[in-house]
């Protein structure tokens, strides 16, 4: 069994810190207390600058660590082109977005440091496809989410298993993505363009505000975002095993996860033979 790339501790610190900042995007209206202070005009592109420059520390970590080369980065950029394609063959029409089971394959076979950049820059190159708005460093967040949750799923490379796995976890990412996404413009909604009991209340407590959110997403996202979930989990069970193989073929010839072994040259074991030498032997598996 060919096994993953694993996170190395710069890795890991980075991912914690592009995480940390996203979460902090998403959810800060709920704390904050004095309504004045609201307001969601000018964070879009600090937030898009600070995301590109944590991609490029979680690329930076990689490459330190030996978990990123030239061939590697060449694969991710295939990769997230494709996954931008497929965005523009929907663009989120009545939910249906076919590039979340790209993304889902992708994070599982590249890992979750590399999936997550991965993710973030298909959606960076879907955007300039279909147009760019304040919204995109959000959706690069969460798609960089959905393809680490998949590179994280500690699920056995078995076939039909895996897929299934990969199947229910594509049905949860495609309904998370929308439940995360909407609180990116649900906190500035005016209280007319929400319906009644489902609208932000400025400095009102957790809770309240949680409990209105929930009202909201089922109302207006819900059904948008279950077609979306089930898509991807139809398409993992009719694609993936192709996908899966192609992706890994890919990632073996890139280096990604080869191990190498020394073995002694076996000439080496006769008194009459010339000076031992070293033989070095890269072991991989072919998919199925």
């Amino acid at each position: 069994m060919t096994s993953r790339p694993r996170l190395r501790p710069s890795t890991i610190l980075a991912l914690a810190l592009v995480t940390l900042v996203g979460v902090a995007a998403f959810t800060w209206p709920f704390f904050v207390t004095s309504p004045g202070v609201l307001e969601h005009q000018t964070d879009a592109p600090w937030l898009f600058a600070l995301l590109v420059g944590l991609l490029a520390l979680v690329v930076l970590a990689e490459m330190t660590a030996e978990g990123l080369d030239a061939k590697t980065i060449a694969v991710v950029g295939v990769v997230a082109a494709a996954g931008g394609a497929l965005r523009v063959l929907s663009a989120g029409t009545a939910g249906l977005e076919p590039m979340f089971f790209l993304l889902v394959l992708a994070g599982r076979v590249l890992g979750p440091a590399t999936g997550f950049v991965t993710g973030a820059l298909a959606m960076l190159t879907g955007a300039f496809l279909t147009g760019i708005g304040p919204w995109l460093p959000f959706q690069m967040l969460c798609a960089g989410w959905v393809c680490l949750g998949a590179g994280l799923l500690p699920v056995p490379r078995d076939g039909w298993g895996e897929r299934l796995a990969l199947a229910g976890y594509g049905l949860v990412a495609g309904l998370a993505y929308g439940l995360v996404m909407n609180l990116w413009f649900w906190p500035f909604l005016s209280t007319s363009s929400a319906p009644e009991g489902a609208g932000f209340v400025p400095g009102g407590t957790l809770a309240t505000n949680l409990a209105h959110y929930a009202v909201f997403y089922v109302i207006t996202s819900l059904a948008w975002d279950l077609p979306r979930g089930i898509l991807t989990a139809v398409l993992v069970l009719v694609a993936g095993r192709p996908v899966l193989g192609t992706l890994r073929r890919a990632v073996r010839k890139a280096s990604f996860d080869a191990p190498v072994t020394f073995s002694p040259d076996p000439s080496a074991a006769s008194p009459s033979a010339a000076p031992a030498t070293t033989a070095a032997t890269v072991t991989t598996q072919e998919e199925p």
